[in-house]
């Protein structure tokens, strides 16, 4: 399997991290059993895959989705089982906004709903299990459609993105917070040097779980980056692609409007 980066969505169906796999039954099911081994220490795996910056990100995307203060708005927030993004969301719109969390992994969502019972944000919020690459949700239902640090481990990710347009609201917006490709010269060989020679092994250490960090290490590698994804984004129907940078490129958020 090759190294570098796949310049279409779909190559992605059969990449197992640098491993090609049979097809993307057996690609779903590898990923299935990494978010089931990490779900109770999912955000101790954020903080390793991005040194902690992954919260500055999701507050800084929750900023550019600037859900309204009224009631009524309605989000999905897609492959975001524990919550993470949801609660800031809700919190974001001053408790007014009610949200969908769905997640094909069922681990995740048991630890969402903990926690959302814990913040007092259940009634808010409802956790559904369910795949992005066929939503079984009612066609231009929500406002916005939310995906963090998911999508790459969709299998059709053109899939998933047609499910996206399909159920938002005529001037609904998409919005993706997702590794992507570093574009300053110095970072990108530290980030390199930090995910395949450290990560991996905090991993080992700290979750006793080398392999779950070492695909998802791999995972970011493998993703399209910044343009081509935003192409992607345009071939689904969305319009006003745009994309925002952060920390160098190490992330990025992708925003599309269905017009």
């Amino acid at each position: 399997m090759s190294r570098t980066r796949v310049n279409a969505t779909d190559g992605m169906e059969t990449s197992y991290g640098f491993e090609s796999v049979s097809g993307r039954e057996e690609k779903q099911a590898r990923v299935n059993e990494v978010f089931h081994r990490v779900a109770e220490r999912y955000d101790v795996m954020n903080d390793l895959m991005s040194g902690g910056l992954h919260r500055v990100w999701k507050n800084a995307a929750v900023a550019w989705l600037s859900p309204p203060r009224r009631a009524g708005w309605r989000f999905l927030d897609v492959a975001g089982g524990t919550g993470d993004v949801a609660f800031r969301i809700v919190e974001a719109s001053g408790g007014a906004a009610d949200g969908t969390v769905l997640d094909i992994n069922g681990s995740m969502l048991a630890v969402g709903r903990e926690r959302a019972q814990k913040r007092g944000l259940s009634g808010n919020l409802r956790f559904v299990e369910g795949n992005a690459e066929s939503l079984d949700l009612p066609d231009a239902s929500f406002d916005a459609y939310t995906i963090a640090f998911g999508i790459r481990n969709v299998p059709r990710i053109d899939l998933a993105l047609s499910g996206a347009f399909r159920v938002l609201k005529p001037g609904g917006r998409f919005l993706c917070l997702e590794f992507s490709e570093v574009d300053l010269p110095v970072l990108d060989k530290l980030y390199d040097a930090w995910s395949f020679g450290v990560i991996p092994r905090i991993g080992e250490i700290v979750a006793k779980d080398r392999e779950s960090y070492s695909y998802l290490v791999e995972s970011i590698r493998r993703f399209p980056n910044q343009e081509s994804f935003a192409s992607a984004i345009r071939r689904a129907g969305f319009e006003r692609v745009t994309y925002r940078n952060l920390t160098g490129g190490i992330a990025a958020i992708h925003s599309g409007w269905k017009l």
